[in-house]
């Protein structure tokens, strides 16, 4: 239980005092008046006597009695009914709460701090209300009258008569059977009779007269004359006299039934008047209460029958309006009590009450437990022999307790007044009232046995009651309490007897009682016992002081604290205690709060909330309601929603109260901020039909930071090239979607008049829908003026349509259960300057489903028609967003510290141009290396002209606008057949295997020496692109060579003509993904011819065998393939003429067939060589069909030279230099160049598709680059085999560097040897035995160096198969020859082979070894043979 304060030795003895009567005449209540009081509440403070009192008792033993305290009240002669006391006790617990500012203990339990008021000052008022308001009953005599007081005033006429008729009006109410209330003590009742003396207004002197008159009719002991009201009430009170009753009348209990009172109460003055007056608050407000019998007045609990017909009273849960009390302390506050009293009045009334205790009630006391005790001393004889019998049947002197069930229920047994049983408990009670606890004890006990033996359980309760009582207070604690005997009574005062109000009586004594001795549980076990339906009230106190016995315990029991309180809490909102009830869940809380008990917590703060709303206090009924919508919430849909929709009641009605002030904060739903994301632009247009807008950027996107990565380098690549080559030191990478992972440290640019589209992340957590309508984005914004000064016009939030920023309403947005949504926010900035947006506003409400109004259907406007709004508030929620975690220095890595996040506060600069792209007839598929041409159309959507635009890809061989100049770009498709995408001429057929020559310079086709090939300018006409005007360029796109998806990035530059501070340029991304299917393969080898002489004499022919397989798998529809040009590209080399002398010029591949090609290329002429820097190619074309395909002219040229320059881009491997080896350097440069070539092969092809039932002519090319004679090219990139696992070998390496050598391949290419003779030689044998055949050897320098040569004629075959052979013919004549070749020189050398037989010889027997000659270090080797060289002998 709680603290109280008066401790327990206190409180039994001023809840059980004599009780004394008090019947006045009509002029002693009207002097009493005077002072706003009545004559039994004039003596209320004075009751408590101020020093120790004597008297003997029957064994004339001095026993001192303190701090004896006397009940004085107005005879009533109606028992109070229970339905006034409830609303009495009511009315005392609402009005008695803890004072505000009151500072709470602080208890610490296990992990738990709780703030506990420490005292319960309600429970203490109820207790006392409860103990004073009970009725007086038959079987016990504590509250019966002991005395009367007689009072009459010193100014009636015949103060003596009028004694002499208060004197027999108080017989006729003790001893006429139509009273049976109030109730006396003892038939012979103490009458003190007082002559109440107004100083101010009466005669002294007469009173004085008066007073001794009385004194010779009824002795000095017997009457009293009190001076009172010595000064007059209308007298400014210039000294404040201290007002010692309100606090007694201010608690409104039991105490102030005499302020009911309000009228005469003797018969003389009574008799003409039918009803009787009684006043509710103590004042004169005057309430007629009609038809009350024999004239007398109802008792002040008594309930006015008229006030309230409709309810019945007497049911325990009716409560009356707290406010009509709240009126009555209002009333009673006004007005000062005792107004006429001095101090010295004060005094008077003082002493009144102690002669009047001294003289009158002790004695009478004294004399009537003598009078007792001598009666039943005289009968013990009688009560011995009576109870003789019954101790044989129980064993030993002690009559054994039967237990409550063997006792039949005989609590109707009633005694008569002067039985002696009775006399025993008046005598128990009379020592009781006077403190002489062990003579009490003794007779209760002898009371409790008789009536245990007559069954009379009643009365046996009373006795066990009070003999427990008189047991814990006896002085010196010569026995234990007997908890048992408080036990047995409250069993058989509930059970037997069903008297619920003595039961509690008990309950609240031994509670006390079991405090004091630290026995909580006990207390707190017997607490809760009493707890049941008839009354919530007493259940929810007792509840209450149940709950702090366990926390006041040695070791706290902090959560049955907790439930107890909650059950407490629970009963005082039954009980109408609002205030009460709210405290209780209150402190209850603190327990549950954040222990995962959800559920638990969810109804805490649900009972709180309801609470709260009911007293008004809505702050905290929001805070309560919203604590149940933000957790993860374990309920059901239904109760969720039940949730949702009293918060938003009660919401509503907060924003009600002050609908101007600032938007309330809304829990729901839930927003990430951090992943809020800011998009900056017009949203992307839709495709239409064959117009496809560039993808860019939109919220659409997932966020992939490979990719972000690549566009940051394309866009780094672009700006290095525009500020040349340089990227400034200012450059940051343009982001239009500011996210999670972008870098959000500076402030972002928006443009005037762009939208600014902000992404919110919603998450609705609960199982019911939540329906939000007119969401918007909250902002505030700083316009700048075109000087840049601020302009400081804040504006929060903008209805209607604002010059500064327009703000996009989402009329409503649904959120199903658990359902995670974005919703797109757009603002229009107007103005330039610095925007900050907030948060979002919002109505919040949740959705019913089908309802009819009134039988016409959903309600208009709503969600779809198939939802309507059940009820909806306003509120904001603010976007917060934490900034990265930073990380740099040492202070930041030790502490926790966030960077900036400024993704929501962008910065509105002036208008700058904005570009559109649109791709027309752009293909999703191509065959690897197939032509298509599309438009690209350039828009200028803003008000300034733009410029500067160029596109810069990762992939430049797949999109070319075409050549620099006009000449070499087709501008439409050439009407010849098929609308070819290529520049063509019709040939004449006459000159099919010869090559047609054109050339072409690489500067015109953007990839000149130095130049980015990435970054293309695009050919806009006058570089200019003005506001709304659009351009149309072609487009030509290549295949990638490789099958598969693939996906290409564009990136556009672009500029304002006018340069702006802020933004230096802007860009545009455009993503194309293509998938190619397989197309051609091609391979290509490139030989020396054998034929030394070209037509013009000069040596250096090759063949060029190209293989084209078709390696399309007929997925694609496609027929076959037509290869209808061939062609080269070189600086030195070119196409002369095909050598394949088929039949069949047409040159079709069906579906994996091969076709081989064989080409002789010779060197180009003298003024067609480039010179070492120029970057002339020249082209010619081998032509299959009857059309020629201008190679050098867009598009084939300009993906000849992306697909070189991206060849040419790969890493080469380039051996470091040292000084002293770079002579052997030079001659291994010189040696590898003469087995280098470099000659292209551009195959030009035409695919015949069927598709639709229509026919498609596709067409392509695929390029080779010849590096070196003999090493076999690719078109597409071959797949690396992966190695075979090796084992792993550890071996130390050796410093010493291995020289550079050549290999021998390379070093077999320096010479090249023809040998010239007759194919066959017809000889005369058998003239002439001998024939010797001349044979020309020419050897060829291909290096650009000197070169030894050693021509060696012997034979070195040793083997027999080679003697066959070669053993036949000889070389006559010198069989070494050592020679000088000059760079690139052609020597003959004059040979003669002897022969001796007919037959087939093989003249290539000769071996060549060559070095350069410079070298020291010889790099001899074997030069590559010929093929066989036949000669056919024959004889004639």
């Amino acid at each position: 239980m709680a603290q109280c304060v008066q401790s327990v030795q206190e409180l039994i003895p001023d809840s059980f005092v004599p009780c004394v009567a008090a019947l006045c005449s009509d002029e002693a209540e009207r002097l009493t008046r005077l002072n706003h009081l009545s004559f039994a509440e004039l003596l209320k403070p004075f009751s408590r006597l101020t020093s120790e009192v004597h008297m003997r008792d029957p064994n004339n033993q001095l026993h001192v009695i303190k701090n004896l305290k006397i009940a004085v009240s107005n005879i009533i002669t109606q028992p109070p009914q229970p339905g006034a006391i409830r609303k009495l006790l009511n009315d005392v617990v609402s009005g008695s709460q803890p004072a505000e500012g009151l500072v709470a203990n602080v208890i610490t339990a296990g992990d738990y701090d709780l703030n506990i008021s420490a005292t319960t000052p309600w429970f203490e008022s109820y207790r006392e209300t409860f103990l004073q308001s009970m009725p007086a009953s038959d079987h016990e005599f504590l509250n019966h009258y002991l005395a009367c007081m007689l009072v009459a005033s010193s100014s009636e006429a015949e103060p003596v008569e009028q004694f002499s008729k208060l004197s027999q009006e108080q017989h006729r109410i003790q001893h006429n059977s139509d009273y049976s209330y109030p109730k006396w003590f003892i038939p012979n009742t103490l009458k003190y009779y007082v002559l109440l003396h107004d100083v101010s207004a009466g005669d002294e002197q007469r009173a004085e007269s008066i007073y001794e008159e009385m004194k010779q009719k009824y002795g000095t002991q017997g009457c009293y004359l009190l001076k009172i009201n010595s000064r007059t009430s209308n007298r400014a009170s210039d000294e404040q006299i201290p007002d010692p009753w309100s606090q007694y009348l201010q608690k409104n209990s039991i105490q102030n039934q005499e302020s009911y009172e309000d009228g005469p109460c003797t018969i003389t003055s009574n008799k003409n008047s039918d009803s009787n007056l009684l006043s509710l608050d103590g004042l004169d407000n005057e309430v007629k209460v009609d038809g009350l019998p024999n004239n007398f007045r109802a008792h002040p609990l008594q309930l006015d029958s008229s006030s309230d017909p409709s309810h019945s009273v007497d049911g325990p849960d009716h409560v009356k309006s707290a406010s009509s009390l709240h009126e009555t302390k209002k009333a009673n506050t006004g007005i000062i009590h005792g107004a006429c009293l001095t101090l010295t009045d004060h005094d008077r009334i003082r002493q009144f009450i102690q002669e009047f205790t001294f003289r009158g009630l002790l004695p009478h006391i004294e004399k009537t437990i003598r009078q007792l005790n001598d009666q039943l001393i005289s009968r013990k004889g009688l009560s011995r022999s009576l109870f003789s019998a019954t101790k044989k049947w129980f064993s030993g002197s002690k009559v054994p307790e039967k237990s409550i069930n063997e006792l039949k229920s005989t609590s109707g047994l009633l005694y008569p007044p002067e039985a002696p049983e009775l006399q025993i408990r008046k005598m128990a009670d009379l020592c009781f009232l006077v403190q002489h606890y062990d003579l009490a004890y003794s007779c209760y006990h002898t009371a409790k046995k008789d009536f245990l033996n007559d069954q009379a359980m009643l009365y046996a309760a009373g006795a066990l009651e009070m003999a427990a009582v008189s047991a814990f207070l006896q002085p010196g604690a010569p026995r234990p309490y007997p908890a048992h005997y408080m036990d047995t009574a409250i069993q058989t005062y509930r059970d037997i007897c069903k008297n619920m109000v003595l039961a509690e009586r008990c309950v609240l004594l031994s509670a006390e009682i079991l405090k004091s001795q630290s026995k909580y549980s006990e207390a707190a076990a017997l607490l809760i016992r009493l707890t049941s339906e008839d009354s919530d009230l007493r259940s929810a106190l007792l509840l209450e002081q149940a709950a702090h016995c366990f926390i006041n315990m040695k070791s706290p029991m902090v959560r049955k604290y907790a439930f107890h309180m909650i059950l407490a809490g629970h009963r005082f909102s039954k009980a109408g205690q609002k205030k009460h009830a709210l405290r209780c869940y209150c402190q209850a809380m603190q327990v549950y709060k954040g222990k995962g008990w959800s559920l638990a917590e969810d109804h805490i703060n649900f009972t709180i909330g309801r609470q709260s709303y009911t007293l008004r206090q809505l702050d905290n009924a929001v805070s309560a309601f919203r604590h149940i919508l933000i957790n993860e919430s374990k309920q059901s849909a239904a109760q969720q929603g039940a949730f949702l929709r009293e918060y938003l009641y009660v919401y509503k009605n907060v924003s009600q109260l002050s609908p101007d002030g600032p938007l309330p904060q809304l829990p729901l739903p839930y927003i990430n901020s951090s992943a809020t994301r800011v998009f900056f632009g017009h949203d992307r247009r839709p495709a239409d039909g064959e117009k496809q807008a560039a993808t860019h950027v939109s919220l659409d996107q997932e966020y992939d930071s490979e990719s972000s990565q690549q566009w940051r380098e394309l866009e780094e690549q672009v700006v290095a090239v525009v500020n040349r080559g340089v990227i400034p030191s200012n450059f940051h990478p343009t982001q239009y979607c500011l996210n999670s992972y972008s870098d959000n440290s500076r402030f972002p640019l928006a443009v005037v008049e762009e939208p600014i589209t902000v992404e919110v992340a919603f998450r609705n957590p609960l199982k019911v829908p939540l329906l939000l309508t007119d969401l918007s984005l909250l902002w505030k914004f700083q316009p700048k003026d075109s000087s840049g000064k601020d302009n400081e016009e804040v504006k929060e939030l903008v209805t209607g349509e604002p010059e500064m920023i327009g703000t996009e309403v989402i009329s409503e947005f649904l959120i199903n259960s658990e359902e995670s949504k974005v919703a797109r926010l757009k603002l229009f900035p107007h103005h330039i300057g610095e925007l900050h947006i907030l948060g979002v506003v919002y109505n919040l409400g949740t959705i019913q489903g089908c309802m009819t109004v009134d039988g016409i259907g959903a309600l208009p406007g709503c969600h779809t028609g198939k939802h309507s709004l059940s009820m909806s508030v306003r509120g904001r929620q603010d976007l917060e967003i934490q900034g990265p975690r930073l990380n740099n220095t040492k202070e930041e890595k030790t502490s926790i510290k966030y960077g900036p996040d400024r993704r929501l506060d962008p910065i509105i600069t002036e208008e700058m141009p904005l570009l559109e792209v649109f791709f027309i007839h752009f293909p999703t598929g191509l065959l690897c290396g197939e032509i298509r041409k599309a438009y690209v159309e350039f828009v200028n959507v803003s008000k300034c002209p733009l410029t500067g635009l160029k596109v810069v890809s990762k992939r430049p061989e797949f999109f070319t606008f075409g050549g620099n100049t006009a000449v070499l770009t087709p501008l439409s498709p050439s009407a010849s057949e098929n609308c070819s995408a290529y520049k063509t001429v019709v040939t004449d057929s006459t000159s099919v295997c010869t090559a047609l020559v054109s050339s072409a310079s690489s500067v015109d086709f953007g990839i000149g020496t130095g130049s980015q090939p990435e970054v293309i300018p695009v050919p806009l006409p006058d570089t200019v692109l003005l506001p709304g005007a659009s351009v149309q360029l072609p487009m030509w796109l290549r295949g990638p060579d490789e099958e598969g998806v693939h996906e290409i990035n564009f990136l556009f530059y672009y500029e304002s003509v006018k340069k702006q501070p802020k933004i230096r340029h802007r860009i545009l991304r455009h993503t194309a993904v293509i998938c190619t299917s397989r197309s051609l393969n091609v391979r290509a080898t490139v030989c020396r011819s054998n034929s030394l002489e070209d037509e013009e004499g000069r040596g250096g022919n090759m063949l060029v065998f190209v293989d084209v397989e078709n390696t399309n798998t007929s997925e694609a529809g496609v027929k076959e393939f037509h290869i209808v040009q061939v062609s080269s590209s070189s600086k030195h080399w070119k196409l002369q003429k095909s050598v394949n002398l088929s039949e069949n010029k047409d040159a079709k591949l069906a579906s994996r067939e091969k076709g081989k090609f064989c080409f002789k290329a010779i060197r180009c002429k003298e003024k067609e060589v480039a010179t070492q820097f120029s970057e002339k190619y020249t082209f010619a074309d081998i032509i299959f069909g009857n059309e020629q395909i201008i190679s050098s002219a867009s598009p084939c040229a300009d993906f000849f030279y992306r697909s070189l320059s991206s060849e040419l881009k790969k890493p080469q491997a380039q051996p470091s230099v040292h000084a002293e080896k770079q002579s052997i350097e030079d001659a291994v440069r010189l040696i590898q160049k003469c087995s280098e070539v470099d000659l292209n092969i551009v195959v030009l092809w035409k695919a015949y598709v069927v598709e639709d039932s229509k026919q498609l002519i596709l067409e392509g090319q695929h390029h080779v680059i010849l590096h070196t004679i003999g090493k076999e090219a690719f078109s597409c990139p071959q797949k690396q085999e992966p190695p075979e696992m090796e084992l792993l070998k550890f071996f130390r390496p050796e410093n010493t560097t291995v020289p550079l050598r050549p290999s021998v391949e390379q070093l077999s290419n320096l010479i090249k040897t023809s040998l010239h003779y007759p194919e066959s030689f017809n000889h005369p044998f058998h003239q002439k035995s001998l024939c010797l055949v001349p044979v020309t050897l020419l050897l060829s320098n291909c290096s650009k160096a000197d070169v030894d040569v050693i021509v060696d004629l012997r034979h070195k075959t040793t083997s027999p198969e080679a003697l066959e052979i070669h053993g036949s013919f000889t070389w006559l004549g010198q069989t070494q020859y050592k020679l000088q070749l000059k760079s690139q020189e052609i020597h003959s050398l004059q040979l003669k082979a002897c022969f001796v037989h007919t037959g087939v010889y093989n003249l290539g027997t000769p071996r060549v070894f060559a070095k350069l000659s410079d070298q020291v270090t010889v790099f001899e080797t074997s030069q590559q043979n010929s093929m066989p060289a036949l000669i056919i002998i024959n004889n004639v």
